[in-house]
């Protein structure tokens, strides 16, 4: 069992960068996990989302939206990164230049062609039971 923490991810995204490599990492009960690459459909998926729910939330400022790249640090000390999620106006009013430490209200991962659901969906629940109200799971082939 691997006990790496947030500091150790960082590390190694750092070094990762220096050598011109960008991938998503995830820290997964102590266990840094690489993500795969999106496929342009699931990509699009997200993009579209982002956007339609954009035009609701943004001129009612009802909180903010991140796509793909939005990480945030879980109270289990796991650090995900969400396909799109939102975080309602009154829980997140500033933000830093670091990964959100909190539960976003709303999550919605895409299944990419290389990803499995039975993963994806142990996700979702596992942010439903942090305290995120509502988890979506879009597989663009279904």
């Amino acid at each position: 069992m691997s006990n790496l923490t947030i500091k150790d991810l960082e590390i190694l995204q750092g070094t990762l960068n220096e050598v011109g490599l960008d991938y998503q990492l995830e820290l997964d009960e102590g266990k840094i996990l690489v993500m795969g690459p999106s496929d342009i459909i699931s990509s699009e998926v997200g993009v579209q989302l982002i956007r339609l729910l954009g035009n609701w939330v943004y001129p009612r400022r009802l909180g903010r939206l991140f796509d793909s790249s939005g990480t945030f640090i879980l109270p289990d000390t796991n650090l995900k990164v969400p396909d799109v999620s939102f975080v309602r106006a009154q829980r997140l009013k500033k933000s830093v230049r670091y990964f959100g430490e909190l539960v976003p209200d709303l999550v919605v991962e895409i299944k990419s062609q290389s990803d499995r659901i039975k993963l994806l969906k142990n996700k979702i629940k596992k942010y439903l039971e942090l305290g995120a109200e509502v988890g979506i799971l879009i597989d663009p082939d279904k």
